[in-house]
């Protein structure tokens, strides 16, 4: 099987940092190196603002110890979805970082994309991505 490169949104991230037990089966696919996981700068600091305790800091920090970081895209570049100001850096790193899946839960945002592909990268809940997995 194919190793998908996996871009994570912050929401995933930071549902990763509580202890998902659905998001620690996708650590688990990367550590086993049936993918590869990759954010970048900008979601990681989103996931980082919205984690208050100590804890889950300490638990994002590992989290992205494991993750490559994808470089931001220059918010002059066009997007070629038609979103928010603050999620057109997202999707337009997950283009720049290869990703063949973008992971995210905000339905209100990137819902209406949600199985298509934008430029090589398909957008997807976590839910939706495992089911196309034979190996979870």
């Amino acid at each position: 099987m194919k190793k998908d490169r996996i871009f994570l949104d912050a929401n995933i991230l930071f549902s990763m940092a509580w202890g998902s037990p659905a998001l620690s089966r996708l650590l688990a696919l990367a550590e086993a190196g049936a993918c590869v996981l990759v954010a970048s700068r900008y979601v990681s600091e989103e996931a980082r603002r919205n984690l208050e305790s100590p804890e889950h800091q300490a638990a994002l920090r590992k989290i992205l110890a494991q993750v490559e970081v994808a470089a931001d895209m220059d918010p002059g570049l066009p997007c070629p979805a038609d979103l928010p100001e603050k999620d057109r850096p997202v999707l337009m790193a997950a283009i720049a970082g290869r990703a063949d899946v973008l992971l995210t839960g905000d339905r209100l945002h990137f819902g209406a994309f949600f199985g298509r592909r934008l430029q090589g990268v398909r957008i997807m809940t976590v839910r939706d991505y495992f089911q196309t997995r034979d190996d979870v």
